[in-house]
């Protein structure tokens, strides 16, 4: 008899039927290399010779205690067998599994008295009827929070490879005798949101016995059972203010998670007579499964190998008609419920899944074509029926040399998979060329067509060695493919012909008519101060003084002027605009400019006014006149080159002024020097903030009155004892012309674009997502919405901290180039053309010097948003003169199509057919070549960028969520969507900058 006094753990075993297994259980337990443990087996109305079995094997050691009762459910005996417990540990083990010998000794260590409670877990094998082990089954990593989000799910634990205190099980109530499957899983849920910290054992301890019959029991239990778990999840998440479900926060639905069951538990039946609609109609939503395509491809496939328990998972490849119907039936399903395109994908994950195992095997599944060829032993691949996406791994002995995956037109001759080799896996070294005379003659021919170019790169200095080593591997390439044998049938030829008959029913291009103007000539460096300032007034008012800005500026400034002045001094008086108001304010105006053109037109402006006399004066050369009673200098003082020039200037305007007199000088903030406030970010060395300094440290100058704005302020300085100042807050003048305004940064300390530029390089891009900017629409579509002052903060914020806007051209250029990009770069992606684009988005992006690409929906132009109309009513979209406008003014344009369809729902010439349409009719009304496209729906597959590429386009844009990189496919993209149903805060945290200052 073996007996323990204080066992450390106790296994709770229900037993049900379990004559033939329970034996071999707890032997399991008895060859532990640690022996102070109990077992708790509750007879659970077994109606075959289990309670004497079990009798028999208690009796021999006291470890094991028996119990019985009537049929209830293994929850209820596995509750019934936690009251008998002895031990403060507990696991679970089915009398139908074991445990290896080591599992006591390794996992008790994890799980000592500790506060959170600590959970052990390990991984599992199945062993298969014929006692075959199967592939070890790993055990999540579930730390902090991902217990919680994991076991929201689904069940990421075997019961058996847990060991968790009894007195958190008792706290919890135990295990839930409402469910008849799952009950683990609810527990393991509850565990999680109870705070318990989950710790892995890297091993594999247990293993799970797969009886015939046994793989899933009732589907119908365990569909409804996951529903009853995964609404409890919802709960909890909700109760404890976890983050919102969604693939960017890692949570998934319930309705996703119910779904996930339900096909796993359909493919590891697999039987071709289970009611898939019935089962389907349990749930209680069957959602969009779009973004979820690999994750349910690998619960398909896991599923499937569950149930039939091959060996390797590409083992599955060699019988698939025990499990297609079913994979099928699945898809179709899921499909039905989705984007369209869905299906496909699913598809695609599982054929590379597949492929993955083993990329020797080549394979068909659907409309995925997978090839596995000897570099060394071409042969002719016929397509298969169906086919129309080709996965083809290229093996040079037993090295694999490269992958291609792509659209699939015909079949694969010699010269095809060459083509493919060369061009696509740059393999091109692993092929033979045998020195052959056909070989030297294919050499030669290739060589002769491009003599002139071999000839400029040889009389050439030696740098040019690189390109003519590319060029001699080139047209080696050619020579093996012009070599190679191919047909009119094959995969090249008949997309070669797709081609042709598609451009052929193309319309001709109606192109816009460049201008054939000369270049615009530098103008001559200016030699001195005088001629910058002519050069500057050679165009009339430079400034647009006449604005609504400056007129505001203008009343402010005279509403300083003290009544009764007799003379004033007018410096840098431009064109005289605001010389013709101050001539009504005082009784003689002397104005002044250092430019004559400026003067000259002063004059003309001022020619009715007899008290105003002008000339030409350089103030900073110059002496000024005198005995003046007011003296007038604005927005010219930061032209000044330092600080030492500044206070000479200031010395001479103080020296000038009566006593008494005073000086008012209006200029703006500059970040330059006010770097913690709204300002210019004029390249100028101070602004008002040092201008201002400087004049108070001027002796007998005292500030008496400021009129401060957001932009800028207007002062008065008076020659006189000093004396308490005024402040007046004042608005500034509004609507502010756009060459003012992209110039002015919002808010506090930020990056200056010179200073990035100057310091910083990166090798990504953000990319950013939006749709609309407007307040209105439907209710479903509120995260493709951003409000007009939200889009203008964001705006701000960028151009706070020093982003600057590049467009699809560009990017082309510098994925190119290959060479890290200097500053701070950002591209503003705007989908479907909306007309509230022109309205509401451009306006703000001009006033902030950002440019933007905006995809156009080509066959919609001028209609509404019809692929909307099930949320609500259709927004208007923009016209093709909106467009052209736009593009006049800078805005780039690429395709969305030309439908709106899914690129991934469409067959492979129908594709290539709109991609094509949709570029030629923008290149058509725009004049000029269109590189990019941004797929709808962001729906992609493995065809899509090859189709794309074929179609003329040279970069592709997806709605994958993340900062685009050199290491990205320039057809795939990512993007980071700017949703308008998330809080504005939410936008320093999207561009990596969580925690600054917006708004």
């Amino acid at each position: 008899m073996v007996t323990v006094v204080a066992p450390e753990i106790s296994f709770l075993i229900p037993a049900y039927n379990a004559e033939d297994t329970l034996a071999e259980a707890l032997a399991s337990l008895q060859r532990q290399t640690k022996s102070n443990w109990q077992a708790v087996v509750v007879d659970d109305g077994s109606s075959d010779r289990t309670w004497e079995l079990l009798e028999v094997i208690a009796a021999a050691d006291s470890r094991i205690v028996a119990a019985r009762q009537a049929n209830a459910g293994a929850a209820a005996a596995r509750n019934h067998a936690a009251r008998l417990a002895a031990a403060p540990l507990l696991c679970m083990l089915d009398a139908d599994d074991w445990l290896d010998p080591t599992f006591i000794e390794t996992m008790l260590p994890l799980t000592e008295d500790r506060s959170p409670p600590a959970i052990a877990y390990c991984s599992y094998r199945r062993v298969a009827p014929d006692g075959r082990l199967m592939p070890v089954e790993q055990a999540p990593v579930l730390a902090g929070d991902a217990a919680r989000r994991e076991f929201s799910s689904f069940c990421a634990l075997a019961i058996h490879t847990v060991v968790f205190p009894k007195s958190l099980f008792e706290r919890l109530g135990g295990m839930d005798e409402r469910l008849q499957t799952c009950e683990e899983w609810d527990l393991w849920l509850r565990m999680a949101f109870a705070g318990a910290e989950f710790r892995r054992v890297d091993a594999c301890l247990a293993f799970y016995r797969m009886k015939p019959g046994s793989l899933s029991g009732d589907p119908v239990k365990l569909v409804r059972d996951a529903i009853c778990v995964t609404m409890k999840a919802e709960a909890l998440r909700l109760q404890h203010g976890l983050p919102a479900e969604g693939p960017e926060s890692g949570w998934i639905t319930p309705a996703i998670s119910q779904l996930r069951m339900l096909v796993w538990v359909v493919a590891a039946k697999h039987d071709p007579n289970l009611d898939i609609a019935a089962l389907a109609a349990l749930l209680p939503d069957i959602p969009d499964a779009a973004g979820y395509e690999s994750f349910f491809a690998g619960v398909i496939l896991h599923g499937l190998q569950t149930g039939l328990l091959p060996d390797r998972a590409d083992d599955l490849i060699d019988a698939p008609e025990q499990w297609w119907p079913t994979f099928h039936l699945l898809v179709q399903l899921i499909q039905r419920h989705s984007l369209p395109g869905t299906g496909r994908k699913i598809l695609e994950a599982a054929a590379w899944q597949l492929s993955a195992g083993n990329l020797r095997r080549s394979f068909t599944l659907g409309t995925i074509q997978v090839v596995s060829v000897e570099l060394g032993a071409l042969s002719r691949v016929a397509r298969a029926e169906q086919a129309d996406t080709l996965i083809m791994h290229g093996f040079s002995g037993d090295k694999h040399v490269g992958t291609f995956v792509g659209p699939l037109w015909g079949d694969l001759s010699i010269r095809a998979q060459i083509r493919l080799i060369l061009q696509e896996m740059q393999a091109g070294e692993y092929l033979e060329r045998q020195p052959t005379l056909a070989y030297a003659a294919a050499w030669t021919r290739e060589a002769l067509r491009g003599y002139r170019t071999f000839g400029g790169l040889i009389i050439r200095s030696g740098r040019r060695r690189g390109r003519l080593e590319r060029l001699l591997a080139r047209t080696g390439r050619n020579a093996v493919l012009a070599r190679a044998p191919g047909d009119g049938q094959d995969n090249d030829a008949r997309l070669s012909n797709i081609l042709r008959d598609l451009e052929g029913d193309l319309p001709p291009a109606r192109r816009a008519a460049a201008a054939a103007s000369a270049k615009e000539e530098r103008p001559p460096q200016a030699q001195s101060a005088e001629d910058y300032w002519e050069q500057i007034f050679e165009r009339p008012d430079p400034w647009n003084y006449l604005s609504v800005y400056e007129q505001v500026k203008y009343a402010q400034t005279l509403s300083l002027i003290p009544q009764g002045t007799e003379s004033a001094l007018e410096l840098a008086c431009a064109e005289g605009i605001f010389t013709e108001k101050l001539a009504r304010a005082v009784g003689r105006v002397t104005a002044t400019d250092i430019s004559q053109r400026a003067v000259d037109r002063a004059a003309m402006r001022c020619r009715d006014l007899s008290n105003v006399e002008l000339r030409v004066l350089d103030f900073v050369g110059q002496e000024l006149p005198p005995d003046q009673d007011l003296i007038l200098c604005s927005e010219v003082l930061y032209y000044m080159k330092d600080e030492e020039m500044l206070a000479g200037v200031c010395r001479k305007m103080a020296a000038a002024l009566k006593p008494g007199g005073c000086l008012i000088t209006a200029h703006a903030h500059l970040r330059q020097d006010e770097p913690g406030r709204t300002g210019f970010d004029w390249g100028h060395p101070f602004g008002v903030g040092t201008i201002k300094r400087v004049l108070a440290e001027q002796a007998g100058l005292a500030l008496e009155e400021t009129i401060d704005t957001e932009l800028y302020a207007i002062h008065r300085f008076r020659k006189a004892a000093a004396a308490d100042p005024i402040l007046r807050l004042e608005p500034h003048g509004t609507p502010m012309e756009v060459d003012v305004a992209k110039h002015i940064i919002s808010g506090p300390a930020g990056v200056a674009r010179e200073a990035a530029w100057a310091t910083e390089v990166t090798t990504s891009i953000p990319i950013l997502m939006y749709h609309r900017i407007a307040e209105d629409g439907p209710a479903a579509l509120r995260r493709f919405r951003t409000p007009p002052e939200m889009f203008r903060k964001q705006m701000q914020f960028l151009r706070r901290y020093g982003y600057y806007a590049v467009t699809a051209p560009t990017l082309v250029n510098l994925w190119r180039s290959g060479k890290p990009i200097q500053g701070r770069p950002i591209m503003l992606t705007f989908d479907d053309a909306y007309l509230d684009f022109r309205t509401n988005a451009f306006p703000i992006l001009a006033e902030n010097d950002f440019s933007a690409d905006v995809f156009v929906v080509t066959d919609k132009v001028g209609g509404r948003s019809d692929w909307d109309c099930a949320h609500g009513e259709p927004a208007p979209l923009m016209a093709w003169p909106d467009i052209q406008e736009l593009q006049e003014k800078g805005i780039s344009f690429g395709s969305h199509l030309a439908s709106h369809t899914p690129a991934s729902a469409m067959e492979n010439d129908a594709l290539l057919a709109e991609a094509l349409r949709s570029r030629h009719a923008l290149e058509s009304r725009l004049g000029g070549p269109v590189v990019s496209i941004a797929l709808p729906y962001g729906a992609t597959d493995f065809r899509v960028p090859g189709i794309l590429s074929l179609a003329g386009y040279t970069i592709g844009l997806t709605t994958r969520a993340a900062t685009a990189g050199f290491s990205d496919n320039v057809f795939g993209l990512p993007r980071l969507e700017v949703r308008g149903d998330r809080p504005l805060e939410a936008f320093p945290a999207l561009m990596g900058l969580p925690g600054a200052i917006i708004g």
